[in-house]
Parts: structure tokens; C-alpha cells; sequence
């Protein structure tokens, strides 16, 4: 069996840590915006958004909750209490809807990347 010191389990833990956040930083270089699920409906919607910006969905309600754009771009399904996180990729008016939820439903108008 092979033992590691807790320096070098943390030092990798560090190099792994700072690697994610490197590529999370990559992945957009936009804002981020959080939405609140909450008694069976979206909380308030950002009057804008761009291409590169980010929504956190957050399921503050008691029942399972989705954020699903009709048009595919993103499907973020969560338990009561959890979080998700999209980066919004195209232009324009994105549907989404509930899937459990029929009547939760909202639209983001999705402006080009701000420069």
C-alpha cells in the first residue's frame, strides 16, 4: 500500500482546485446572473443578458424544478435545494419552461456578446 503525505494530497487537490477555476474562467467572459425557483415559479428574470453571460438556476422551492430552453440550448434540472449553472451561448429570445411544471415559464432576451 502506498502512502502519501498530506502535503502532496493537498498539493494536488490545490493543482486540481486551481485548474477548474482556470477553465471555468475560460469557458465565458461574460457576467453572471442567479434566477430563484421558488412557489412554482421563476423568480425576477435579468432585464439583460449577453452572449457569455452566465445564469445560476437555484431551486429554492420544496419540488423538483428544470430550466429548459424549448429551443435545446440548455436543460438544468434540480432537486429542492440545488443549484445549476448555464453559460448562454446564441443570441436571441430563449423560451423556458418547467418540466415538471407547466405553467413555469419565462423567456431571457439574449443580447450579443457585450464587447
Amino acid at each position: 500500500m502506498r502512502v502519501f503525505s498530506r502535503t502532496a494530497v493537498e498539493a494536488v487537490a490545490m493543482a486540481a482546485a486551481l485548474a477548474l477555476t482556470a477553465s471555468a474562467q475560460g469557458a465565458e467572459n461574460g457576467q453572471q446572473f442567479t434566477v430563484v425557483m421558488n412557489n412554482m415559479n421563476f423568480g425576477q428574470m435579468p432585464a439583460q443578458v449577453h452572449v457569455g453571460d452566465a445564469i445560476v438556476w437555484s431551486n429554492q422551492d420544496t419540488v423538483q424544478h428544470s430550466a429548459t430552453a424549448r429551443d435545446g440550448s440548455f436543460d438544468i434540472r434540480l432537486q429542492p435545494g440545488q443549484k445549476g449553472r448555464t453559460v448562454l451561448k446564441k443570441a436571441g429570445k430563449i423560451a423556458v419552461d418547467c418540466l415538471y411544471h407547466p405553467t413555469m415559464r419565462t423567456t431571457l432576451n439574449v443580447l450579443p456578446a457585450a464587447k
